[in-house]
């Protein structure tokens, strides 16, 4: 069963990703509870989403529950795959929906970019993705990897727990904003080698708690400081 704490973080991360413009009208988040369960952000734009609203529990194995959205069954498909994976974000950035439109996957050129070396995955499907075949070969794809765009679709990102996913997704954004004024100024710098990748993709130092907190600033959620 999942906790208060638990729905409160899914309710503010549903809201940190409407209030940076990283979801809309469509895109989910969740979070790992156990091997068997995980919990859903409802099913409402995410920048609507209210303190008093409930998320849903959904199992990982077994039937899709028929009242569900249909690509949640991406969430599902990935926590069966990877062990690691406690937290998954689907959104639809601008300027990766730019990039995934035209079949572009962004490459590693500054910090942010870096968690994603060699570069995100693109699936080059532009359908819904509402069977369990569909979800299970997304997230084959997928892989080890920390993202996969969607061809015309948005993305996925996910991590060790959803405030990662959550900054992550913010970084394949900027990441994909960097390749597009880029390719716009007609400039030709290499992306950042492995190595650099591999120092500089880094959790240290505070990183993740930062922009977690940045993005859930304003939180109606956030607990007081003493």
């Amino acid at each position: 069963m999942a906790t208060d704490a638990q729905h409160r973080l899914v309710r503010q991360a549903s809201r940190a990703l409407g209030a940076a413009g990283l979801a809309h009208a469509y895109g989910h988040c969740s979070v790992r509870l156990d091997a068997e369960h995980f919990l859903v952000a409802p099913a409402k734009p995410l920048g609507l989403v209210i303190p008093a609203d409930q998320c849903e529990q959904v199992p990982i194995n077994g039937a899709f529950p028929s009242h569900l959205l249909g690509e949640v069954r991406i969430h599902r498909e990935i926590y069966r795959r990877r062990a690691d994976v406690n937290g998954i974000v689907r959104s639809m950035p601008p300027n990766v929906m730019t990039l995934a439109a035209h079949g572009i996957s962004p490459q590693p050129r500054h910090g942010f970019g870096s968690y994603f070396y060699p570069q995100p995955e693109l699936w080059n499907d532009p359908q819904l993705l509402r069977s369990d075949t569909a979800a299970a070969a997304l997230s084959e794809q997928l892989g080890a990897g920390r993202a996969i765009m969607m061809r015309g679709n948005g993305c996925v990102t996910v991590g060790t727990s959803l405030e990662e996913a959550v900054v992550l997704n913010w970084y394949l954004e900027d990441m994909a904003r960097v390749e597009i004024a880029g390719r716009m100024a007609a400039l030709s710098a290499n992306p950042l080698s492995q190595v650099d990748c591999e120092a500089r993709a880094i959790w240290a130092g505070g990183i993740l708690d930062r922009m977690w907190s940045y993005l859930t600033r304003d939180d109606p959620e956030n607990t007081p400081s003493c």
